[in-house]
């Protein structure tokens, strides 16, 4: 018996450190990339020419996010991106978690085709010309709603939201409606004070997408003053419109400033996920162990 615990004991020794030096190369060759551009970005460019930067700066040197950021249109990127952040998540979450508790109930009439209905478009849609042709005939186009609406729902973050409300005692809802709350005052003053966890990962998830999306203005957007921060950031890199102004070999300067936008386009919503890790963890894990 002795034998066997500590034969037991050694086994699973083994298996922490293994696991422990598998995640530590994951997480460094994940990070890795980030650090890099982060040092290219912040030294010289004369240090980046002679291969010189590797995991830290050579030279620091700021000029070029002195010349990113001083482009008016990186600040107009910002503000925008930031305006369609807060609108379409707030959106994105009162719809989804609307449809997602009306399709959490049993007695919804039609409550499965509807739901079968909602899955069938997860394997087949419309694609990027009919979607197109419905913005356009909204008449959304090239306004703050072509970024905020089309993408209001997600078929996939609203089944994890069903089934974490699914999963909610039934008496909770029973005791509502005995202090006489309708459907919605059940959701509003029961349910979603509940539903911190799965509200914050979700909503992570759309601000995410939302922020990173640079598909729907470049087909939805026609003024410049509504382009988000990606958009702009695209267009830098594509044109490489401040080169002149740093001096030295052209494609050290390209690659010197196309890291810095990068990181100044990423991040803003990287640092949101320290303060959000707690809830974001917490919410993945209750919205699919429930059936």
């Amino acid at each position: 018996m002795v034998t066997y615990a500590a034969s037991r004991k050694r086994r699973f020794g083994l298996f922490d450190i293994g696991n422990v030096v598998f995640l530590t190369i994951a997480a460094f060759s994940m990070i890795y990339p980030f650090l890099y551009m982060l040092a290219v970005s912040l030294s010289d460019s004369n240090a980046v020419l002679r291969n010189e930067v590797k995991l830290w700066p050579k030279g620091f040197n700021l000029r070029a996010y002195e010349l990113v950021l001083g482009d008016h249109s990186i600040m107009t990127g910002y503000r925008n991106t930031i305006v369609y952040v807060l609108l379409g998540t707030a959106i994105a979450l009162i719809v989804t978690a609307s449809l997602a508790y009306a399709l959490s109930r049993r007695n919804l009439v039609f409550g499965k085709t509807i739901t079968l209905l909602i899955i069938f478009t997860m394997m087949f849609n419309g694609g990027m010309i009919p979607t197109f042709l419905v913005v356009k005939s909204l008449g959304i186009m090239n306004s703050i709603w072509a970024m905020v609406l089309p993408g209001a729902v997600s078929t996939w973050n609203m089944f994890v939201m069903r089934t974490f409300f699914a999963g909610l005692p039934k008496e909770l809802e029973e005791s509502g409606r005995m202090d006489g709350l309708n459907d919605i005052g059940i959701l509003m003053r029961i349910i979603i004070p509940l539903t911190k966890p799965i509200m914050v990962t979700i909503g992570l998830f759309y601000a995410v997408a939302i922020w990173n999306n640079y598909t729907f203005p470049l087909l939805y957007l026609r003024s410049e003053s509504l382009y988000p921060l990606q958009v702009i950031i695209r267009r830098l890199l594509l044109t490489a419109s401040l080169n002149n102004n740093m001096g030295g070999d052209s494609d050290t300067v390209d690659q010197v400033l196309k890291f810095a936008s990068i990181i100044i386009g990423t991040l803003p919503i990287i640092m949101a996920y320290p303060f959000l890790q707690k809830h974001f963890v917490k919410g993945v894990l209750i919205g699919s162990v429930k059936g």
